[in-house]
């Protein structure tokens, strides 16, 4: 099993299942807070990486479209510190990270995980009701129909309009970007048979927000709705290939790699001996 912990929270992988925990430290960003404890399994991830910075850097985990409702509706717009599927690594930890992603990727190797898209989700959706706050208003879903009630910043058309309400069956898309520049962010529900406002001040099927990034936990009701519309299965792409002897190969070469960063300090004994029969038992599996 690897696992990484930091302040910023903890990552556990066994091999079948990345469990991501956020952190408790205050800083933590309101979305994560709310999403919780988030469990991967491994057909869901289509890659993951280490991304140096000058104080440390990023574990990143991207998911395979179609897996997980949230990472369909933010489009990767999500950054740091929002993004669940970030966890920021403090320099003292940096090899612990660059191992972590190592072993994910090389159990992706060994078990052939496709990286296509999927044709339904495989990470559990926001439950329902839901609501979050954020700019000129707050969004309320209950599964069945979506409430949009305004702020004192509302707009004087939104104000005039007063609180909308409309069935889900009436929704056609939903759209969450955040806050970038001169722009604002917005959530944004496409209802059939109506053209959307230019301005996302003046729509009153849409919340924005002109100071908070990622408008709190908005991404998170936008993920509860779309994961409940109709979706179009994806083509399926062609089976894996059958194991080769370069994929057993590369977890000798993994073996190798495991007992010189043990001789190095970077695992502990207990480390390095999960991680040593995780890898066998891959080997003699495949």
């Amino acid at each position: 099993m690897a696992e990484i912990a930091v302040s910023d929270g903890s990552w556990t992988f066994n091999g079948e299942m990345l469990r991501i925990v956020p952190g408790s430290d205050k800083d933590v960003h309101e979305l994560r807070r709310t999403l919780g404890e988030v469990r991967v399994p491994l057909e869901a991830i289509a890659g993951v990486a280490f991304e140096p910075a000058r104080k440390g850097g990023h574990l990143r985990l991207r998911l395979r479209k179609g897996a997980d409702a949230l990472s369909d509706v933010v489009a990767g717009t999500l950054k740091p510190p929002a993004d669940p599927y970030r966890l920021a690594v403090p320099k003292a930890r940096v090899g612990a990270a660059e191992y972590f992603a190592d072993e994910v990727r090389d159990t992706m190797t060994v078990y052939q995980t496709p990286g296509g898209p999927c044709d339904d989700y495989l990470l559990p959706v926001p439950d329902v009701p839901i609501s979050a706050t954020a700019g000129d208003g707050t969004a309320f879903f209950d599964g069945e129909r979506v409430r949009l009630e305004w702020s004192g910043w509302a707009s004087t058309e939104k104000e005039k309009a007063g609180t909308q309400e409309f069935a889900l069956s009436d929704v056609s898309g939903v759209e969450w970007k955040p806050q970038s520049g001169m722009s604002y962010g917005t959530l944004r529900f496409r209802i059939k048979g109506e053209a959307p406002a230019r301005s996302p001040e003046k729509d009153l099927r849409c919340v924005s927000w002109g100071v908070q990034p990622y408008g709190g936990a908005t991404a998170l009701v936008a993920a509860a709705v779309l994961a409940r519309l109709p979706r179009e299965a994806p083509e399926l792409p062609p089976p894996p290939p059958p194991v080769s002897d370069d994929v057993h190969d590369a977890v000798l070469r993994r073996l190798a790699e495991l007992g010189q960063l043990h001789r190095s300090g970077v695992l502990t004994d207990e480390e390095f001996a999960a991680a040593k029969q995780a890898m066998i038992r891959r080997l003699q599996d495949s």
